[in-house]
């Protein structure tokens, strides 16, 4: 029987609550991560938890200094236009990419939607958000490229960093949002890859100016 890696499982789960923090903005920008606070609180060495520290580092939400802990980087307007640009560029890549069986896409990518629509209706933004993130990684993991399906997860772990306060205050931009979901979907249903790439540029800039809008 192989033995339980415990380091391992400590640091996955220091990595998993410390992102979670930083991503509903318990951990805001600017904050001190105090290594021995962490150590101690996940009961273990201070080892697990400087490897966990060490991907949100990679991931770019935290700066880590060394033997002391982390911070949490802060969002700069820069930081925008570059999570917005790389996004584009795999996105486009793999909507061209999963174009040959985009047939098998329709179904999935649908079932998003209308979690989206139910979502809607309870007014339940949270979950609008997660089903709008999945329709999107769906598109990207069905592109086959494991390495940009995970850059493209840190990216949008970004994105959610930034928020864009108050879509739970603006109705109307759900009702938006889930028009141009389904055309995308139309799009797939079409003749034009083209027409697809275009549908999925116009979300992201509509993405990016809801984005700086709220800085």
């Amino acid at each position: 029987m192989a033995a339980i890696d415990i380091s391992g499982t400590v640091r996955e789960r220091a990595a998993r609550e410390l992102r979670d923090r930083i991503l509903t903005g318990s951990l805001p920008a600017g904050s001190r991560v105090d290594l021995d606070a962490i150590t101690e609180e996940f009961a273990t060495s201070r080892t697990p938890v400087r490897e966990a520290l060490l991907r949100l580092e990679e991931s770019g939400l935290v700066k880590l200094f060394p033997k002391k802990g982390a911070l949490v980087r802060p969002v700069v307007p820069q930081e925008i236009d570059d999570v917005l640009e790389a996004r584009e560029l795999i996105e486009t890549h793999a909507a061209a990419k999963v174009w040959p069986r985009r047939k098998q896409l329709i179904e999935t990518l649908s079932q998003r939607v209308d979690e989206m629509r139910a979502c809607r209706k309870s007014g339940d933004a949270k979950s609008f958000l997660e089903a709008d993130r999945a329709f999107h990684e769906a598109i990207v993991g069905a592109a086959g490229n494991e390495i940009l399906a995970k850059l493209y997860n840190s990216l949008r772990d970004r994105q959610v960093r930034m928020g864009v306060p108050g879509i739970e205050m603006q109705p109307a931009r759900m009702d938006k949002s889930i028009t141009a979901h389904q055309e995308m979907i139309d799009a797939l249903g079409g003749n034009s890859v083209k027409r697809f790439r275009e549908l999925v540029v116009a979300h992201i800039d509509t993405a990016a100016a809801d984005l700086r809008g709220s800085r």
